[in-house]
This record gives C-alpha cells, structure tokens and sequence, in this order.
C-alpha cells in the first residue's frame, strides 16, 4: 500500500510530465481505490481544445470508465492543486470519500491560474454577472422534467 505523500507525488509527476508535453497547465490528478490507480489524469485543456479537460476531469472519467459506474464509491482523489469550481462540482458529483490537494489556490492564482472571479461570478444575481443569462422556453424544458419524474425505469444519482 503506497503512502499518501507516494500517491500525491505520482499526482505531482503527472502535472509535471503533461505540462513538459505541452498538453496543458501544470496539473494533475489520479484516482485511488483500495491501494490501486484506477484513474490518471493531467491538464490537457490546450492539447484536446477542451476547456473542461482539467486533470480532475480527465482521471475521474477514466476512473468511472474503469468501474463502470458514476460515482466513486471509496475511492480517494489525489491532485496536485485545491481543485477549481469546476472539479469541485465533479467532484462532488462523483462523490469520493476523500480528496488530498498540494498547491492551494493562491498557489495557482500566483502563476496566472486565479478562479476568484468565478467564484465571485457565482455569488451574483443572474443579471449582475460578466456571461449574460436568460431564461426561455421554460414551459417546454419542465415538460421533460415532468417526464423524468413519472418515469419508472430511471437510474437516480
């Protein structure tokens, strides 16, 4: 059984090997359960023209692919930064039981990777925020909603 300071590093070299690849920014992550990498990832945002291919995203995919589910029962999340907005959201919708971070987020924001105005932007009203939101056909999309209840073969998560 690797230490949590070994998984971290492996975290670490991934953020390392995918930044000298030109894949990306300078992240990384795996996946871990019962002592085993189920999932690997690193920042490839630029290489794969993907704004959500973050290192957290990129391992808890391979990771639910590998157990073909959701979520991430018992497993642990090992990333080499404090996980932006974004992963936080995936990650808790992956729903680990733990998640281990090296660098913070000021770490981040020191090299040009500062989420601040994101979280800023969330705690605004819709009207106040920088992207404008308007809602329309409201009506039409409840319908589905309603559908989505009222169905009785759906797999809830």
């Amino acid at each position: 059984m690797c230490s949590h300071k070994t998984l971290m590093q492996i975290a670490i070299d991934l953020s390392l090997e995918g930044m000298n690849n030109n894949k990306g920014g300078p992240f990384g992550a795996i996946v871990v359960k019962d002592g085993n990498i189920i999932g690997r990832g690193n920042n490839k945002v630029t290489s794969s023209s993907d704004p959500t291919a973050h290192a957290e995203i990129v391992a808890i995919r391979e990771a639910c692919k590998r157990l073909q589910s959701f979520q991430l029962d018992d497993c642990v999340i090992y990333t080499s930064c404090e996980p932006c907005p974004m992963c936080m959201g995936a990650i808790y919708w992956a729903r680990p039981k733990k998640v281990y971070y090296a660098n913070n987020k000021q770490d981040a924001a020191a090299i040009g990777f500062d989420d601040d105005f994101i979280y800023k932007e969330i705690e605004l009203p819709l009207s106040k925020r920088q992207i404008p939101f308007e809602q329309i056909s409201r009506k039409e999309a409840l319908a589905v909603f309603k559908a989505w209840q009222e169905k009785l073969d759906k797999i809830e998560y």
